[in-house]
C-alpha cells in the first residue's frame, strides 16, 4: 500500500568484534517501524559481501557483491552485484561510461516499476520511481551527515512510497556509490585512458 511518508532519520551503530562485527543505521519510520541497514553482514565466505535492509513494515532487502574482488572490500560495490527486495530479483543497469551524474545513474527494474538512482555528491543521492497510469511515482532523497557517533542518515520521500520503494533507497546507504559520483566519473575516465593506452602498443 502506498502512503505518505514522515521525514525520519537513521543513526549509525557498530558492534561485536573482528570475527563477529556488524555496523550500519538504526531508526524507525512513523509509517513503517523499526528499520535497521546492517552494512556488511558478518562475512560467511570471504568472497561475498551483503549489506542488508530489515524491520517494521519493510520488505528484507539485499545487495551483494561476489567474487575475489570482494575479500578486500568494506561495502558492496556496484561490480558484479545481486540485489534482491523480498523474494524479487531487481534488474540493475548503468551507464559505466557516463561523463555525469546524470548519464551514470542506476536504472533498475523491479515488481513492474521502474526506478532510477542518481548521486548527489558522495553523501547523498536520489532514488526516483517512475510515474506511470496508476501512480505519479515517488521521489526518495537519503543523505549522511556527522561524525563519529553522531552520523545520521536522514531521509525524505515526496510522494506516496509503498515499503519495497523505502527498502530499495536505503539499501544503497549500505553500499559503496564512488561510480556514481563526478568524482568516480573522473577516475573511471582516467582509468579508461590509462587501459587504452597500456594496450595500444600491442
Amino acid at each position: 500500500m502506498h502512503t505518505n511518508v514522515t521525514p525520519f532519520d537513521l543513526h549509525a551503530w557498530k558492534e561485536g568484534n573482528r570475527h563477529d562485527y556488524r555496523a550500519g543505521w538504526k531508526g524507525v519510520s512513523p509509517e513503517f517501524g523499526e528499520i535497521t541497514l546492517t552494512c556488511p553482514l558478518p562475512r560467511t565466505t570471504p568472497e561475498s559481501i551483503v549489506s542488508e535492509v530489515r524491520g517494521g513494515r519493510l520488505p528484507v532487502t539485499s545487495y551483494e557483491s561476489r567474487g575475489t574482488h570482494a575479500e578486500g572490500l568494506i561495502l558492496p560495490t556496484l561490480n558484479r552485484s545481486t540485489l534482491r527486495v523480498g523474494d524479487r530479483m531487481v534488474y540493475v543497469e548503468r551507464n559505466r561510461l557516463g561523463a555525469t551524474l546524470g548519464q551514470r545513474a542506476l536504472t533498475m527494474r523491479y515488481a513492474g516499476d521502474h526506478y532510477r538512482l542518481a548521486a548527489l555528491d558522495k553523501h547523498g543521492y536520489v532514488l526516483s520511481r517512475e510515474a506511470d497510469d496508476e501512480d505519479p511515482g515517488v521521489t526518495i532523497t537519503a543523505r549522511e551527515s556527522g561524525r563519529g557517533k553522531n552520523r545520521r542518515l536522514s531521509v525524505q520521500v515526496a510522494g506516496r512510497a509503498e515499503g519495497g520503494d523505502l527498502a530499495l533507497a536505503l539499501i544503497f546507504a549500505g553500499v559503496d556509490r564512488s561510480a556514481l559520483t563526478h568524482l568516480g566519473a573522473v577516475k573511471a575516465g582516467i582509468s579508461r585512458v590509462t587501459h587504452f593506452w597500456t594496450e595500444s602498443p600491442y
